[in-house]
Protein backbone atom coordinates (compact mmCIF):
# COMPACT_ATOMS: atom_id res chain seq x y z
CA UNK A 1 0.00 0.00 0.00
CA UNK A 2 1.24 3.34 -1.02
CA UNK A 3 2.31 5.81 1.60
CA UNK A 4 4.17 8.48 0.12
CA UNK A 5 2.84 9.65 -3.52
CA UNK A 6 3.71 11.80 -5.95
CA UNK A 7 0.11 12.68 -8.48
CA UNK A 8 1.07 14.43 -11.63
CA UNK A 9 3.74 17.04 -9.63
CA UNK A 10 5.25 19.34 -12.10
CA UNK A 11 7.33 22.58 -11.68
CA UNK A 12 8.03 24.79 -14.42
CA UNK A 13 10.02 28.29 -13.99
CA UNK A 14 8.44 30.04 -16.86
CA UNK A 15 8.77 28.00 -19.93
CA UNK A 16 10.93 26.21 -18.42
CA UNK A 17 10.13 22.45 -17.46
CA UNK A 18 12.02 21.23 -14.45
CA UNK A 19 9.91 18.25 -13.29
CA UNK A 20 7.15 17.57 -15.67
CA UNK A 21 4.03 15.43 -14.24
CA UNK A 22 5.91 12.72 -12.11
CA UNK A 23 3.90 9.80 -10.83
CA UNK A 24 5.11 7.82 -8.33
CA UNK A 25 4.03 5.35 -4.96
CA UNK A 26 6.69 4.50 -2.38
CA UNK A 27 5.49 1.80 0.43
CA UNK A 28 6.19 2.24 3.99
CA UNK A 29 9.81 1.25 5.27
CA UNK A 30 10.90 1.29 1.17
CA UNK A 31 14.25 2.81 0.73
CA UNK A 32 13.61 4.78 -3.19
CA UNK A 33 16.46 6.13 -4.77
CA UNK A 34 15.84 9.35 -7.60
CA UNK A 35 19.08 8.32 -10.25
CA UNK A 36 19.78 10.61 -12.96
CA UNK A 37 22.13 13.19 -14.47
CA UNK A 38 22.47 16.54 -12.81
CA UNK A 39 19.63 18.91 -14.00
CA UNK A 40 17.22 16.13 -14.76
CA UNK A 41 14.83 17.25 -12.11
CA UNK A 42 15.25 14.84 -9.39
CA UNK A 43 16.67 17.24 -6.77
CA UNK A 44 13.28 19.52 -7.28
CA UNK A 45 11.25 16.30 -7.23
CA UNK A 46 12.55 16.06 -3.37
CA UNK A 47 12.75 19.96 -2.60
CA UNK A 48 9.16 19.57 -3.45
CA UNK A 49 8.69 16.78 -1.07
CA UNK A 50 10.36 18.18 1.59
CA UNK A 51 8.18 21.13 1.05
CA UNK A 52 11.30 24.10 0.08
CA UNK A 53 9.61 23.97 -3.41
CA UNK A 54 6.07 24.98 -4.52
CA UNK A 55 4.96 22.64 -6.91
CA UNK A 56 3.32 24.26 -10.24
CA UNK A 57 0.65 21.36 -10.25
CA UNK A 58 -0.12 17.67 -8.72
CA UNK A 59 0.11 16.99 -5.27
CA UNK A 60 1.94 15.22 -2.64
CA UNK A 61 -0.29 12.69 -0.52
CA UNK A 62 1.64 11.20 2.97
CA UNK A 63 0.01 8.30 4.68
CA UNK A 64 -3.04 9.61 3.11
CA UNK A 65 -3.49 13.15 4.29
CA UNK A 66 -2.78 16.02 1.22
CA UNK A 67 0.75 17.70 2.23
CA UNK A 68 1.09 19.75 -1.21
CA UNK A 69 0.67 23.36 0.12
CA UNK A 70 1.77 22.33 3.96
CA UNK A 71 5.13 23.75 5.54
CA UNK A 72 8.28 22.40 5.35
CA UNK A 73 8.84 22.72 9.51
CA UNK A 74 4.75 21.04 9.76
CA UNK A 75 5.45 18.08 7.52
CA UNK A 76 8.24 16.09 10.32
CA UNK A 77 9.85 15.05 7.33
CA UNK A 78 13.82 14.18 8.50
CA UNK A 79 16.22 15.71 5.69
CA UNK A 80 20.11 14.81 5.18
CA UNK A 81 22.13 17.55 2.96
CA UNK A 82 25.08 16.87 1.00
CA UNK A 83 27.00 19.74 3.09
CA UNK A 84 24.97 17.86 6.25
CA UNK A 85 24.31 21.33 8.05
CA UNK A 86 25.80 21.07 11.18
CA UNK A 87 25.92 23.62 13.76
CA UNK A 88 29.49 24.06 14.05
CA UNK A 89 28.99 26.15 17.27
CA UNK A 90 27.19 22.93 19.22
CA UNK A 91 28.51 19.44 20.37
CA UNK A 92 27.31 16.16 18.36
CA UNK A 93 24.69 15.50 20.80
CA UNK A 94 23.03 19.23 20.77
CA UNK A 95 23.16 18.89 17.13
CA UNK A 96 21.26 15.40 17.57
CA UNK A 97 18.61 17.56 20.10
CA UNK A 98 18.34 20.88 17.86
CA UNK A 99 15.29 19.43 15.84
CA UNK A 100 13.40 17.88 19.43
CA UNK A 101 14.14 21.37 20.64
CA UNK A 102 12.30 23.26 18.19
CA UNK A 103 8.99 20.50 18.68
CA UNK A 104 9.33 21.43 22.49
CA UNK A 105 10.20 17.77 23.01
CA UNK A 106 10.75 17.55 27.01
CA UNK A 107 14.18 17.31 28.28
CA UNK A 108 14.16 14.08 29.81
CA UNK A 109 12.70 12.48 26.71
CA UNK A 110 14.88 14.79 24.88
CA UNK A 111 17.87 13.16 26.12
CA UNK A 112 16.98 9.78 26.30
CA UNK A 113 15.92 9.93 22.36
CA UNK A 114 19.30 11.86 21.56
CA UNK A 115 21.22 8.90 23.81
CA UNK A 116 19.58 6.23 21.96
CA UNK A 117 20.05 7.65 18.36
CA UNK A 118 23.31 8.27 18.84
CA UNK A 119 24.07 4.32 19.79
CA UNK A 120 22.17 3.94 16.42
CA UNK A 121 24.69 5.20 14.73
CA UNK A 122 27.96 4.38 16.62
CA UNK A 123 28.26 7.43 17.83
CA UNK A 124 27.84 7.39 21.50
CA UNK A 125 31.27 7.98 23.14
CA UNK A 126 31.19 10.96 20.91
CA UNK A 127 28.68 12.71 22.26
CA UNK A 128 30.55 15.57 23.58
CA UNK A 129 32.82 16.18 20.61
CA UNK A 130 32.20 18.80 17.77
CA UNK A 131 32.21 18.49 14.05
CA UNK A 132 35.00 19.79 13.37
CA UNK A 133 36.36 16.94 15.60
CA UNK A 134 35.10 14.25 13.83
CA UNK A 135 36.11 12.73 10.23
CA UNK A 136 33.91 13.05 6.88
CA UNK A 137 32.01 9.65 7.55
CA UNK A 138 31.16 10.54 11.58
CA UNK A 139 29.79 14.25 10.36
CA UNK A 140 27.62 12.14 8.31
CA UNK A 141 26.46 10.33 11.08
CA UNK A 142 25.68 13.35 13.27
CA UNK A 143 23.14 14.54 10.56
CA UNK A 144 21.86 11.08 10.20
CA UNK A 145 20.90 10.92 13.50
CA UNK A 146 19.91 14.74 13.94
CA UNK A 147 17.41 13.61 11.20
CA UNK A 148 15.95 10.35 12.72
CA UNK A 149 15.47 11.57 16.37
CA UNK A 150 12.59 13.51 15.50
CA UNK A 151 11.17 10.24 14.03
CA UNK A 152 10.40 11.12 11.29
CA UNK A 153 8.00 9.39 8.90
CA UNK A 154 9.88 10.14 5.63
CA UNK A 155 13.73 10.24 5.35
CA UNK A 156 14.70 12.56 2.30
CA UNK A 157 18.47 12.29 1.85
CA UNK A 158 20.24 14.89 -1.12
CA UNK A 159 23.56 13.65 -2.33
CA UNK A 160 24.31 12.31 1.33
CA UNK A 161 27.88 10.54 -0.08
CA UNK A 162 28.91 13.74 -1.91
CA UNK A 163 31.18 14.74 -0.11
CA UNK A 164 32.95 11.41 1.17
CA UNK A 165 36.07 9.69 -0.70
CA UNK A 166 35.41 6.44 -3.02
CA UNK A 167 36.24 4.40 0.20
CA UNK A 168 34.20 5.93 2.73
CA UNK A 169 31.67 6.17 0.35
CA UNK A 170 31.55 2.49 -0.35
CA UNK A 171 31.70 1.93 3.37
CA UNK A 172 29.14 4.34 4.70
CA UNK A 173 26.81 2.73 1.87
CA UNK A 174 26.88 -0.25 3.93
CA UNK A 175 26.02 1.29 7.26
CA UNK A 176 23.55 3.13 5.77
CA UNK A 177 21.24 0.24 3.89
CA UNK A 178 21.78 -1.50 7.74
CA UNK A 179 20.47 1.34 9.04
CA UNK A 180 17.55 1.89 7.47
CA UNK A 181 17.10 -1.82 8.13
CA UNK A 182 16.65 -1.26 11.42
CA UNK A 183 14.94 1.27 12.49
CA UNK A 184 12.53 0.77 8.76
CA UNK A 185 12.01 4.30 8.08
CA UNK A 186 10.78 5.30 4.42
CA UNK A 187 13.03 6.72 2.60
CA UNK A 188 14.27 8.94 -1.09
CA UNK A 189 17.93 9.55 -2.34
CA UNK A 190 18.90 11.53 -4.53
CA UNK A 191 22.24 10.65 -6.47
CA UNK A 192 23.55 10.52 -9.73
CA UNK A 193 25.88 7.74 -8.89
CA UNK A 194 24.52 4.42 -10.13
CA UNK A 195 26.68 2.15 -8.24
CA UNK A 196 25.45 3.73 -5.12
CA UNK A 197 21.57 3.93 -6.16
CA UNK A 198 22.09 0.26 -6.91
CA UNK A 199 23.72 -0.71 -3.83
CA UNK A 200 21.00 1.19 -1.03
CA UNK A 201 17.42 0.63 -2.98
CA UNK A 202 14.86 -1.16 -3.12
CA UNK A 203 13.58 0.42 -6.01
CA UNK A 204 14.99 2.58 -8.24
CA UNK A 205 13.28 5.68 -10.25
CA UNK A 206 15.25 6.92 -13.31
CA UNK A 207 15.04 10.38 -14.62
CA UNK A 208 16.37 12.71 -17.10
CA UNK A 209 15.18 15.50 -18.57
CA UNK A 210 12.53 16.48 -16.02
CA UNK A 211 10.90 12.79 -16.78
CA UNK A 212 10.93 9.61 -14.89
CA UNK A 213 12.34 6.84 -17.63
CA UNK A 214 12.17 3.91 -15.94
CA UNK A 215 11.03 2.45 -12.20
CA UNK A 216 11.96 -0.87 -11.13
CA UNK A 217 14.40 -2.86 -8.73
CA UNK A 218 17.95 -2.72 -9.45
CA UNK A 219 18.48 -5.89 -10.76
CA UNK A 220 15.51 -5.44 -13.00
CA UNK A 221 16.67 -2.01 -14.36
CA UNK A 222 20.09 -3.41 -15.15
CA UNK A 223 19.07 -6.73 -16.63
CA UNK A 224 15.97 -5.59 -18.06
CA UNK A 225 16.58 -1.53 -19.13
CA UNK A 226 13.43 -0.12 -21.23
CA UNK A 227 15.38 1.98 -23.72
CA UNK A 228 18.98 3.37 -24.76
CA UNK A 229 18.91 5.80 -21.65
CA UNK A 230 18.29 3.24 -18.90
CA UNK A 231 20.71 1.10 -20.79
CA UNK A 232 23.68 3.55 -20.66
CA UNK A 233 23.22 5.46 -17.54
CA UNK A 234 22.90 2.12 -15.90
CA UNK A 235 25.87 0.51 -16.27
CA UNK A 236 27.61 0.57 -19.53
CA UNK A 237 26.15 -1.14 -22.76
CA UNK A 238 26.36 -2.21 -26.44
CA UNK A 239 23.27 -0.56 -28.36
CA UNK A 240 22.72 -0.68 -31.85
CA UNK A 241 19.95 0.36 -34.14
CA UNK A 242 17.97 -2.66 -35.20
CA UNK A 243 14.33 -3.42 -37.69
CA UNK A 244 11.98 -6.52 -37.67
CA UNK A 245 9.12 -6.81 -40.24
CA UNK A 246 8.00 -9.47 -38.65
CA UNK A 247 8.58 -11.69 -35.36
CA UNK A 248 11.45 -14.25 -35.65
CA UNK A 249 14.42 -15.46 -33.64
CA UNK A 250 16.60 -12.74 -35.29
CA UNK A 251 16.71 -9.17 -36.25
CA UNK A 252 18.39 -7.21 -38.77
CA UNK A 253 21.80 -4.80 -37.37
CA UNK A 254 23.68 -3.05 -40.21
CA UNK A 255 23.87 -6.47 -42.82
CA UNK A 256 24.31 -8.65 -40.00
CA UNK A 257 20.94 -10.99 -38.63
CA UNK A 258 21.88 -11.08 -35.02
CA UNK A 259 19.86 -13.43 -32.49
CA UNK A 260 16.57 -12.87 -29.65
CA UNK A 261 14.94 -14.54 -27.35
CA UNK A 262 12.09 -12.12 -28.03
CA UNK A 263 10.36 -13.28 -30.86
CA UNK A 264 7.46 -11.01 -30.93
CA UNK A 265 8.90 -7.27 -30.92
CA UNK A 266 9.13 -5.65 -34.88
CA UNK A 267 9.21 -2.22 -35.98
CA UNK A 268 12.23 0.14 -35.77
CA UNK A 269 14.15 -1.61 -32.31
CA UNK A 270 17.16 -0.90 -30.26
CA UNK A 271 19.47 -4.26 -29.92
CA UNK A 272 20.96 -3.91 -26.37
CA UNK A 273 23.80 -6.32 -24.79
CA UNK A 274 25.70 -5.91 -21.79
CA UNK A 275 29.65 -5.83 -22.02
CA UNK A 276 29.74 -8.68 -19.41
CA UNK A 277 27.19 -11.19 -21.64
CA UNK A 278 29.74 -10.66 -24.52
CA UNK A 279 32.69 -13.61 -25.12
CA UNK A 280 35.48 -14.22 -27.44
CA UNK A 281 34.65 -17.34 -29.08
CA UNK A 282 36.20 -18.97 -32.40
CA UNK A 283 35.62 -17.77 -35.42
CA UNK A 284 33.32 -20.48 -36.37
CA UNK A 285 30.62 -19.45 -33.41
CA UNK A 286 31.18 -15.49 -34.08
CA UNK A 287 28.36 -13.12 -34.50
CA UNK A 288 30.71 -10.48 -35.10
CA UNK A 289 34.22 -10.10 -36.40
CA UNK A 290 36.54 -7.02 -35.30
CA UNK A 291 40.01 -5.74 -34.21
CA UNK A 292 40.35 -5.03 -30.06
CA UNK A 293 41.11 -1.03 -29.93
CA UNK A 294 42.09 -1.18 -26.51
CA UNK A 295 42.83 -2.93 -23.20
CA UNK A 296 42.10 -1.77 -20.19
CA UNK A 297 42.97 -3.24 -16.69
CA UNK A 298 40.18 -2.29 -13.70
CA UNK A 299 41.14 -4.30 -11.15
CA UNK A 300 38.63 -6.98 -11.33
CA UNK A 301 37.97 -6.77 -14.46
CA UNK A 302 39.58 -5.99 -18.09
CA UNK A 303 37.75 -3.89 -20.66
CA UNK A 304 38.07 -4.46 -24.03
CA UNK A 305 36.98 -2.19 -26.75
CA UNK A 306 36.51 -3.86 -30.20
CA UNK A 307 35.98 -2.31 -33.39
CA UNK A 308 33.61 -4.14 -35.88
CA UNK A 309 31.49 -3.32 -38.60
CA UNK A 310 28.43 -2.66 -35.92
CA UNK A 311 30.76 -0.23 -34.58
CA UNK A 312 32.45 -0.13 -30.86
CA UNK A 313 31.65 -2.96 -28.90
CA UNK A 314 32.61 -3.40 -25.15
CA UNK A 315 33.44 -6.93 -23.84
CA UNK A 316 34.50 -7.38 -19.69
CA UNK A 317 36.10 -10.08 -18.34
CA UNK A 318 36.87 -11.22 -14.50
CA UNK A 319 40.08 -11.04 -13.52
CA UNK A 320 41.33 -14.65 -13.12
CA UNK A 321 44.68 -14.38 -15.06
CA UNK A 322 46.40 -12.80 -17.69
CA UNK A 323 44.02 -12.17 -20.64
CA UNK A 324 44.37 -14.24 -24.00
CA UNK A 325 43.58 -11.26 -26.12
CA UNK A 326 45.96 -7.77 -27.15
CA UNK A 327 45.52 -4.62 -28.47
CA UNK A 328 45.58 -5.39 -32.17
CA UNK A 329 44.05 -8.99 -32.29
CA UNK A 330 41.69 -9.90 -34.75
CA UNK A 331 38.88 -11.50 -32.84
CA UNK A 332 35.05 -12.68 -33.07
CA UNK A 333 32.64 -12.07 -30.42
CA UNK A 334 29.60 -14.02 -29.70
CA UNK A 335 26.56 -13.61 -26.62
CA UNK A 336 23.58 -15.51 -25.96
CA UNK A 337 20.16 -14.82 -27.42
CA UNK A 338 18.55 -14.60 -24.09
CA UNK A 339 21.21 -11.88 -23.12
CA UNK A 340 20.50 -9.13 -26.24
CA UNK A 341 17.25 -7.29 -24.39
CA UNK A 342 15.23 -5.39 -27.28
CA UNK A 343 13.08 -2.08 -26.94
CA UNK A 344 11.45 0.00 -28.90
CA UNK A 345 13.67 2.65 -30.32
CA UNK A 346 13.00 6.05 -29.07
CA UNK A 347 11.44 8.69 -31.37
CA UNK A 348 13.66 11.52 -32.12
CA UNK A 349 13.37 14.81 -30.58
CA UNK A 350 11.30 17.09 -32.92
Amino acid sequence: MSFLELKGLSKHYGDTMAVGACDLSVSKGEFVSLLGPSGCGKTTTLQMVAGFVQPTSGRILLDGADITTVKPNQRGLGIVFQSYALFPHMTVADNVAFGLEMRRVASGERRKRVASTLELVHLGPMADRYPRELSGGQRQRVALARALAIQPPVLLLDEPMGALDAKLREEMQIELRALQHRVGVTTIMVTHDQAEAMTLSDRVVLMNKGCIEQVGRPVDMYERPNGRFSSTFLGKANVFEATRARPGTHVDVESYRLPSSDAESVGALEYIVRPEKVEFTSEANGLVKGRVGARVFLGNHWLFQVETPLGTMQLTQANTSSPQVAEGDLVSLSWAPENARLVPRAKAAP
